[in-house]
């Protein structure tokens, strides 16, 4: 009986969870969106970096707890044009902030959604959400976007339909209104420095215990497709891989944290190395991380993957391997090869900074007339220049319609984030079918384009919507 009790309580169990399991079908999540990065390190206001936390409140609602004005808010945002974070990326619920001759009043706070001073609305593309939208839109309204990171945080962002709601933007590519192409190099100087190169010499004693190439990823299998292309590389040339991705080696414990990877002691470990695979989690122009400028800092050379512009920005001509160029990984395998064998064609790629110089024309005016700094406290940060950015040109407008005259119209177009669709990797017949690119990646690049379609449909009519109508649209046949 007691076994007749327990195959009845385990069938009803079954039915319930299968009921549950239909009506979460109904709950769709955007995808692209859930790879969000658990440790993002951003330029502060005071030039430090730390590791962000979640907001408790991401999407604060209008009338639910308000904030009360105080005299000195009230006169400001009387005053001065309100730029609306709808992302809450700053933190701030109010602040005036000074731009050159202008000011404008920055604040979260989404009760001045109606006000009549609010002139812009400033977006931060990982968390730029269908669900809440300052909608309906009105004709002073500007919409500025800030999206620095890769486009696998928020696809839709990067289709002509989506991209051109925006009248301003500061992205990774070099056609934004505020490129931040650089921003993951503080300067010249780090480029020069000597602070943390290995001599050759010591390089190849070194060798004895280390593999000519390393690699760290803890970010594994994302749209690059990067781990199938080192992990083919691996059946040529030796690589020692310290990260969670494709790892063979350990790193000491203290350094195991992400948070770490900027710390002194990982420095003069990546630094013993000649090479390290510099491959980005996407491909797309002008997005260049870290990954790339890093090693160049600390006199390793770099064998790049990821943005195909990469050659624009290279500190010299030969500074850097681009996996590109080479039909396969065993020709590459071939060529570090031989430069680990021939000092004089390794000493080659490293010449330039022995030598302190930095001859990219291009990268070196980008540098000089870049209007913010990377942990600088004496330089205004990224955010504090698109911030002013937005408003200095709120302002240009509003000075154009005290003389009578037309406002001018700013929008963006699909080169201020240029990314192809996800590749995969195919060496051979023998490569194998299943990744997860193959099951993630390029399906959710394909429904992104159907999710812009619709999003662009729900705000050119400029009404309110739900969550339903908008993946209604996105899957209707």
């Amino acid at each position: 009986v007691w076994i007749n009790k327990r195959r009845l309580l385990i069938s009803l169990f079954c039915v319930l969870l299968f009921f549950f399991f239909l009506v979460g079908i109904q709950v769709v999540v955007e995808l692209g969106k859930f790879e969000r990065k658990k440790f993002k390190t951003s330029s502060l206001r005071n030039g430090q970096a730390k590791v962000e936390e979640e907001p408790a409140d991401l999407y604060p609602i209008p009338g639910r707890e308000a904030r009360i004005l105080t005299r000195k808010t009230q006169r400001d945002t009387e005053s001065y044009p309100i730029m609306l974070w709808w992302s809450p990326l700053t933190g701030e619920t109010g602040r005036l902030g000074q731009c050159g001759a202008d000011a404008c009043f920055f604040t979260l706070n989404r009760t001045f959604l109606h006000h009549p001073m609010t002139k812009a609305f400033l977006f931060y593309g990982t968390d730029f959400n269908i669900n809440s939208l300052p909608l309906p839109r009105k004709a002073h309204h500007d919409w500025a976007l800030f999206h620095e990171e890769s486009p696998k945080n928020n696809y839709k962002l990067f289709h002509e339909p989506v991209i051109t709601l925006f009248n301003y933007t500061a992205t990774f590519s070099r056609h934004s209104h505020l490129p931040l192409t650089t921003q993951y190099l503080e300067g010249v100087e780090v480029l020069k420095s000597l602070r943390y190169l290995v001599p050759l010499r010591s390089k190849n004693n070194l060798r004895s215990r280390l593999a000519p190439l390393v690699y760290v990823q803890s970010d594994c299998d994302p749209p690059s497709d990067r781990d199938s292309y080192v992990r083919e590389l691996m059946t040529y040339i030796e690589v020692d891989s310290y990260g969670e991705c494709l790892r063979n080696k350990d790193l000491p414990q203290q350094l195991k944290n992400p948070a770490s990877m900027d710390a002194d002691g990982f420095y003069r470990i990546i630094a013993q190395y000649k090479f390290i695979l510099a491959f980005e989690n996407a491909v797309c122009d002008d997005y260049i991380t870290e990954k790339f400028w890093r090693p160049l800092k600390l006199g390793v050379v770099p064998v790049y993957y990821g943005s195909p512009s990469i050659a624009d920005w290279l500190p010299s001509n030969r500074s850097a391997i681009l996996v590109s160029e080479f039909a396969h990984p065993r020709d590459l395998a071939s060529y570090i090869r031989q430069l680990d064998h021939d000092d004089s064609l390794y000493e080659a790629y490293i010449e330039w900074k022995l030598k302190g110089e930095v001859s990219n024309r291009r990268l070196l005016a980008a540098l000089r007339e870049r209007k913010w700094g990377v942990q600088d406290v004496r330089q205004d940060n990224y955010i504090d220049a698109f911030e002013c950015m937005v408003c200095s040109k709120v302002w240009d407008n509003i000075r154009l319609r005290e003389k009578g005259l037309p406002p001018k119209r700013w929008q963006a177009n699909v080169m201020h984030l240029s990314c192809p669709e996800p590749a995969v990797f195919a060496f051979s017949p023998l490569a194998p079918r299943r990744s997860s690119l193959r099951e993630m990646w390029i399906p959710s690049f394909e429904q992104s384009k159907k999710e812009a379609q619709a999003l662009r449909w729900l705000v050119d009519r400029n009404k309110n919507f739900s969550a339903q109508e908008f993946w209604a649209l996105v899957f209707k046949d």
